[in-house]
């Protein structure tokens, strides 16, 4: 990892991976769903430039990768219902509630526990 970015904290590798990921997929779901012609080319296109700075950043996090794996799963979780609701004005239902509480507790789980 080059020298500038060995001060930066993980969770700021992930959250902001996980930002261009789930922005990256509104995009191509927008594009999909609600453009035509060159616009959904421009979309298609911008939504591959955000997850391709997901890849990265996601990677360059300074941690084991199973333990980017498990607190990645758990922001990832978080930000899509923000972006979620954002980009499409839906609320999460009590089962995704649910589910989501425990994705969040087996990412933690995964990232932080240490075997003795």
């Amino acid at each position: 990892m080059p020298n500038a970015l060995q001060g930066i904290p993980a969770v700021v590798f992930l959250l902001a991976a996980t930002i261009l990921e789930v922005s990256g997929d509104a995009v191509v779901r927008s594009a999909i769903y609600n453009h035509g012609g060159l616009i959904r080319l421009g979309l298609f296109f911008a939504g591959g430039v955000l997850l391709f700075g997901y890849g990265t950043l996601l990677n360059l996090a300074p941690l084991e990768f199973g333990q980017v794996v498990g607190l990645y799963l758990a922001t990832l979780f978080v930000v899509w219902q923000v972006i979620n609701f954002i980009a499409f004005r839906t609320l999460p239902t009590l089962p995704i509630v649910v589910g989501g509480v425990l994705v969040i507790a087996g990412g933690l789980i995964i990232t932080f526990w240490k075997p003795t």
